[in-house]
């Protein structure tokens, strides 16, 4: 049993008596509130958080001692991994600590500066190269994050007179980018390329157009219906970004993504993907025509003025994916144990939605009750993520799990057993 309670502080103020469950909607209650004369008023109002800690049930920013790859420990105990985007197993791979050791020797720990000014090296534009021609696309460009190749892809590219729509499920960078941009957003229906046709119609107009998805749902798992949408998209004259953050390495042949995916990658304009899940460092790309590369270079503000990707983290991602055209048989590895992973969570009567990848969502509802299942597998020890309200919709509470490569059936099985015997202790599933 894995216990998750903090070491003791040798001095501490009074715990308050926390009444249960918590209201996780209280947490955002003062989040506007105004008209007090403080900015900070809303923030000393914020107690919620200090609640779930005197409760022992506050599931983020959990501190994890070690993280092996499909073993972790947390407090002191080992947990099996099932919360993890290292999806190929490849943050602990020899060749790619080597390549960022080497880095550092080479380089430094830091360039100090951005892309624009004094922070572009050779592996910087070695990296590019490789992901446009891993990708069949002219040219790519390298950002310090996923987060940012949004911010500053969008903002460059949706201008004034010119409008983004995105579906409902998109990454939350989607929409800070498109608030970054001059022009508008419209988002529609999850997954639903009947709804996006209807916004052509009603409310595009003349305007530019940039249809934006995401390849696979980071919380449902779910893969986009990229040939309707396609379809939809080269009809009424716009252009298509699909971000395969948590695509590549996953789906398509040798981990391409999901216009590979689905033999379609000629229809995606614009991929955007990231090098902190399956290529096990930090950072992201825009990949795409080579005109439009140049034009994002000046105009992407995210890219301009921020501090470069360390050549270390560079190196690192340049060798994920040397691994990965060298091993695709990675990919087929992970396919296979993410669907056994599904079936066996189906199979004790989860509700795991719409799920087609190795990311699993176990819908529960209750945003209390999701945390204390998070919890208590942690105490059986298993790793999962909860996610809560704003994250997903009022009461609409989920588990996201994921598997990895490197996880072998008998993990799966084992952590299978966890959830059944969790299952009938807190009756979820009733």
């Amino acid at each position: 049993m894995v216990s998750t309670r903090h070491p003791e502080p040798t001095t501490r103020s009074p715990r308050r008596r926390t009444p249960t469950p918590l209201s996780i909607e209280g947490m955002f209650r003062n989040l506007n509130r105004h008209g007090d004369g403080d900015i900070f008023v809303k923030a000393y109002s914020f107690t919620l958080t200090e609640q779930a800690r005197a409760a022992q049930v506050y599931p983020f920013f959990q501190p994890l001692d070690v993280n092996d790859g499909p073993v972790a420990r947390i407090y002191g105990k080992p947990v099996l991994m099932f919360g993890s985007n290292n999806y190929l197993g490849l943050t602990r791979h020899p060749k790619v600590m080597e390549a960022a050791r080497k880095a550092i020797s080479k380089y430094g720990t830091s360039m100090t500066g951005s892309r624009l000014l004094n922070g572009s090296t050779h592996l910087h534009e070695e990296l590019e190269q490789r992901i446009a021609r891993f990708l069949g696309k002219e040219a790519a460009l390298v950002f310090t994050t996923g987060y940012q190749a949004n911010l500053g892809t969008l903002s460059a590219l949706v201008t004034r007179h010119s409008v983004a729509l995105v579906d409902k499920a998109d990454h939350a960078s989607i929409y800070d980018g498109c608030r970054l941009a001059d022009g508008d957003m419209i988002r529609f229906r999850h997954n639903d390329p009947a709804d996006l046709e209807s916004l052509f119609k009603r409310r595009v107009g003349e305007r530019d157009c940039l249809v934006v998805i995401d390849g696979v749902f980071s919380m449902g798992g779910d893969i986009a219906d990229l040939p309707r949408i396609i379809e939809i998209t080269r009809r009424h004259g716009a252009r298509l970004l699909v971000d395969d953050a948590h695509a590549i390495g996953v789906i398509g042949e040798g981990g391409r993504g999901t216009g590979s995916h689905f033999g379609m990658a000629d229809g995606v304009d614009l991929v955007i993907g990231t090098f902190s899940k399956s290529l096990a460092s930090i950072g992201g790309f825009v990949a795409g025509p080579r005109a439009v590369m140049e034009w994002i270079r000046h105009f992407g503000r995210a890219m301009m003025f921020s501090a470069s990707l360390p050549p270390s983290a560079t190196a690192a991602a340049l060798a994920a994916l040397d691994v990965l055209e060298r091993e695709p048989e990675m990919v087929e590895r992970l396919r296979s144990l993410a669907t056994m992973w599904r079936e066996g969570l189906k199979s004790l009567g989860y509700d795991i939605g719409e799920s087609q990848t190795p990311i699993v969502p176990i819908h529960v509802g209750d945003e209390y009750m999701t945390v204390v299942f998070w919890k208590t597998l942690i105490e059986h020890g298993v790793y999962t993520n909860p996610v809560v309200y704003p994250a997903v919709p009022r009461g609409k509470g989920i588990l996201r799990t994921s598997c990895m490569a490197t996880h072998t059936p008998e993990q799966i099985e084992q952590a299978l057993e966890q959830f059944r015997a969790v299952s009938g202790k807190l009756g979820v599933l009733s």
